[in-house]
């Protein structure tokens, strides 16, 4: 039907006759001439239809914005360039023009921004904008890298199933009932982790999958019920074995794809210090803001919301100094206490240097006053606070105080545009290998089940939980976790040991993952892994803040999909046949 791209013709094809097909960008109807722009997924080229060529000329009158048509004619060199366009040396003189199919008025201009609802609702039509082809066209050769560069190095490509058995992840699984089996359910796989692990235990030592994952997780801005990532797990490895080598891939793809050269060698951080330094374990490098811990120059004070975290072992008062940031009006003040209070925080104290030689009276601050000299020039030579700063301080529980600060620490760089330029990749590890939740009253893991513990005693661990360091490792890229791992526990035993600390008793454990505590009673070999998040690194790579930009058919964020108004009821009939039974939501909840 078409004998080339429109956005590929250029000066090579001059004088020849060719055929395109494609999409209506412009029509420019002169008395003599008509001037017609067509596009493809590989750009656009001018079309020229002359009176002279009265059929030609005379569909060129009917056709309208995004038509689909058909154009044969032949190249010639353009009078006047066009240096934004491929094509822009030359232009097709029309001998034939066929409209393939018309099109009703859009629902918006593909040059337009849109609403995402209304992006969403009309995907087909979003997709067909050219910064969406780039973007997927960007994807494509993403995977397309990912998978030379693991074929090349031996890695076998195997699938897993999609249709499994439920496990406790951290979030709930998506569940499909059986009609072959009434009242029993698959589940759909948050990852292929028990699967690739069994793969190893079959000796064939490296594996990989770009896998459909699936988690009924809570609703959050920038999540997908269903994602894509990059699977991997290596035989007989410790951390440094799949870091270094899965380290030397993402440098090649971002190279290869994007055109951006990554360091040489990635830092590497312990989450304690991540945490300590920045409030975050997944901490952006492009930023240089760091918290600083004050809790020593305020224990001895009145002031109950710093002295009682600064005396409590499980507490913490930190600050944040912020360069510059006593430009900031009390309203955008008030802005940061609201966001802090989002993460946990019951207020927000700051401080704003105004004239530090002045002492207190250059200080302007709703907490100063409850702070001593000893405590405020304390806290002012810790941070090193200057003429012209802000200071913002968390005070709480460990954990609430990271959040906060390091939420404010990302709100104030890019308010005050002192984010730096470029890519600063980031490995962190030794992250802990439980965590405490008071509410369920045990230990849930900061990783999934099937994290080794540094621990290699079982009796040790036992003893230790509370303090006990994972095998862990994720990668960070410009302050977002693009790809997460550890070595795996290989021995039954201490498999067996992690579960009873979790809370999931023999019985239990038998009923869920009998067939891998089985598995790992027949010479399992050590082994370790990492997933890599296929939409946020083709989401880094296009520039944008959202993975629903570099996903065909994303979901919103509320986990629908405006297309095809999914989910959607299903017919009585259809129920009983899967032998299932919709409860009603309870209004009053």
């Amino acid at each position: 039907m078409r004998s080339h791209f429109c956005g590929l013709v250029d000066e090579s094809l001059v004088g020849q006759t060719v055929t395109l097909c494609g999409w209506v960008d412009t029509v420019r109807l002169q008395s003599h001439v008509a001037f017609v722009d067509l596009r493809d997924h590989e750009g656009v080229v001018q079309i020229v239809v002359e009176r002279e060529s009265a059929e030609a000329f005379a569909v060129a009158g009917e056709l309208g914005y995004e038509y689909c048509v058909s154009v044969s004619g032949d190249v010639r060199r353009r009078i006047a360039a066009n240096e934004k366009l491929r094509s822009g040396q030359v232009e097709v003189l029309a001998a034939r023009i066929e409209i393939l199919n018309a099109a009703a008025n859009l629902p918006f201009a593909l040059h337009e921004n849109p609403s995402e609802e209304t992006r969403l609702t009309y995907r087909y039509l979003d997709l067909r904008r050219p910064d969406m082809q780039r973007k997927m066209r960007m994807r494509t050769r993403l995977v397309a890298a990912l998978r030379r560069w693991l074929d090349a190095r031996g890695f076998q490509d195997l699938e897993t199933p999609i249709l499994t058995k439920a496990t406790p992840e951290g979030a709930r699984d998506y569940l499909v009932p059986s009609r072959v089996h009434p009242g029993e359910f698959f589940a759909l796989p948050q990852s292929p982790q028990l699967f690739k692990q069994l793969l190893m235990v079959a000796g064939f030592d490296r594996y990989y999958q770009i896998a459909r994952c699936f988690r009924d997780e809570d609703l959050r801005a920038d999540r997908q019920p269903e994602f894509t990532q990059l699977d991997m797990e290596f035989a007989f490895v410790g951390e440094r074995d799949v870091q270094d080598a899965v380290e030397g891939m993402i440098r090649e793809i971002f190279r290869e794809v994007a055109g951006v050269e990554l360091d040489a060698a990635f830092p590497r951080m312990t989450y304690a210090e991540a945490m300590r330094r920045y409030g975050s374990d997944k901490p952006d490098l492009r930023i240089d803001l760091e918290l600083v811990d004050v809790a020593e120059h305020v224990r001895h004070v009145e002031f109950k919301v710093f002295a009682e975290p600064a005396n409590d072992p499980a507490g913490r008062v930190a600050a944040l100094r912020v360069p510059g940031g006593a430009v900031f009006s009390r309203k955008q003040i008030d802005d940061l206490g609201q966001l802090a209070a989002k993460y946990g925080a019951k207020g927000l104290a700051w401080m704003r240097v105004e004239d530090r030689a002045k002492g207190r009276d250059g200080i302007n601050s709703p907490v100063a006053k409850f702070l001593d000299d000893a405590a405020l020039d304390g806290v002012l030579a810790a941070t090193g606070a200057a003429d012209g700063d802000l200071v913002l301080f968390g005070a709480g529980s460990y954990k609430v105080v990271c959040d906060v600060l390091g939420a404010l620490r990302l709100k104030v760089a890019r308010d005050l545009g002192v984010v730096a330029e470029g890519w600063r990749p980031l490995w962190v590890v030794d992250f802990p290998m439980f965590e405490y939740d008071a509410e369920a009253g045990r230990y849930v893991a900061l990783h999934h089940p099937f994290t080794a513990p540094k621990i290699d005693d079982v009796a040790d661990l036992n003893a230790n939980a509370a303090h006990a360091v994972s095998r862990g490792y994720d990668m960070v890229l410009n302050g977002n976790e693009i790809g997460g791992g550890s070595i795996r526990i290989h021995r039954s035993d201490m498999q067996s040991a992690v579960f009873e600390l979790l809370g999931i008793g023999a019985e239990e454990a038998r009923a869920k993952f009998g067939f891998l505590l089985e598995a790992l009673r027949f010479g399992a070999p050590p082994h370790g892994g990492i997933a890599f998040g296929i939409d946020r690194i083709a989401a880094l790579m296009a520039g944008t803040e959202s993975i629903r930009d570099v996903i065909a058919f994303p979901k919103t964020a509320s986990a629908q999909c405006l297309m095809t108004s999914a989910p959607s009821p299903i017919p009585a009939a259809q129920l009983r046949e899967l032998h299932v039974q919709v409860v009603e939501p309870d209004k009053k909840a």
